[in-house]
């Protein structure tokens, strides 16, 4: 019988996308931080600028191979005008993540630098690229884990922030 159901439940457990981990934050406020931006370190950023609209925050670094893999459908994302794209840059450098975005394009309205990753712990970060999905209420709607691709923005991120806009 424990065989059965162990059997029972590795076959459900081979099933489920790791990308939809579910996140605890998930309907909850974003945690709050104040970080110095990556291209102007005099000037901070905070979430709580973004409240009252429905915003993107795409957590990156310039040694993630990933993040590469996912840069041009971000910056396809940020330029549609879906809803603004504020980069959290992860563990890195502004030696390395400077040129890289010179190299790659910028289509962040700004990044927040989180060299130390605390802001990430916060945020449950456990691996990047990770994107999430905050609305006018500064509350977190959703959480992508890897690569944004096409047809992630496609059905997920584009209705849900069409919903979020008009009051969803």
């Amino acid at each position: 019988m424990a065989f059965a159901l162990l059997v029972a439940l590795l076959a459900v457990g081979l099933r489920l996308d790791p990308r939809e981990v579910p996140s605890p934050l998930v309907g909850k406020p974003a945690p709050a931080f104040e970080l110095p931006q990556l291209g102007a370190p005099a000037k901070t950023f905070s979430p709580k600028e973004m409240l009252g609209q429905v915003w993107i925050l795409n957590v990156w670094a310039s040694w993630c191979p990933p993040c590469l893999v996912e840069h041009p459908v971000i910056t396809r994302m940020a330029q549609s005008g879906i809803a603004p794209v504020i980069g959290l840059n992860y563990k890195d450098t502004r030696e390395d993540a400077l040129p890289w975005l010179a190299r790659n394009g910028n289509p962040f309205r700004l990044t927040a630098f989180d060299d130390s990753g605390r802001i990430g712990i916060d945020y449950g970060v456990y691996g990047v690229p990770e994107t999430y999905v905050i609305d006018k209420q500064g509350v977190i709607r959703h959480k992508h884990i890897g690569p944004v691709t096409p047809e992630v923005v496609e059905r997920k991120i584009a209705p849900l922030v069409k919903d979020l806009n008009a009051g969803g």
